[in-house]
């Protein structure tokens, strides 16, 4: 018995710990997000009116790879019933490294340009909604569940489930932060063109 616990505990180790980096790492961005002074100095625009502009268009890429990524992911493992090409991996792979980068890219300029604020209203008169408390919070959580899908998918002696549960939370917190950035900004505002 001594035997399957110690199995148990060795198996258990790589979750344990890719979710608890994954948790510290939510934190220190949020910890971040709060003590940072937002300012649009290094940041870009791509070339559209402001930076929430250009985030919802990045958001909105970011949205197509990653349920590119969830029918791949379901096409590889036989989930659809119909055997996948050879060339799938590859795009699979290469979609969610581009789905990484540009998440990267867009938390940089939510965090670097808004921070991470409470539901009220600041000293500079700008009102903070529960929504976008909401989304920061998401924020945060999508870049420590990163860190646990990078485990995932790199850990040798991860268990087999770890990463279609890290694929399918990043998944859930990706769709649930562009539901609050993006779409909410199109619902509001119209789709962003570009500055001319």
């Amino acid at each position: 018995m001594p035997m399957a616990d110690t199995t148990v505990q060795r198996r258990m180790s790589v979750p344990l710990t890719a979710f608890v980096a994954g948790a510290v790492v939510a934190l220190l961005v949020g910890v971040f997000g709060r003590l940072h002074d937002p300012t649009l100095s290094g940041t870009t625009t791509l070339g559209y009116p402001t930076v929430l502009a250009m985030k919802t268009v990045v958001s909105t890429a970011i949205a197509v790879l990653v349920v590119f990524q969830i029918a791949t992911a379901l096409w590889m493992y036989g989930k659809l019933g119909i055997r996948s090409p050879s060339w799938l991996g590859t795009a699979h792979r290469a979609s969610g490294a581009t789905a990484l980068v540009l998440t990267i890219f867009v938390t940089y300029h939510c965090l670097w340009s808004l921070g991470l604020e409470v539901v009220g209203t600041l000293p500079n008169g700008h009102v903070v909604t529960p929504r976008a408390m909401v989304h920061g919070l998401l924020g945060c959580a999508v870049v420590g569940t990163i860190v646990v899908k990078v485990v995932a998918v790199r850990s040798k002696r991860a268990p087999g489930w770890l990463l279609p549960v890290a694929g399918g939370l990043l998944f859930s917190l990706l769709v649930l932060a562009i539901l609050t950035s993006a779409v909410w900004y199109v619902g509001e505002k119209g789709w962003p063109s570009q500055a001319g």
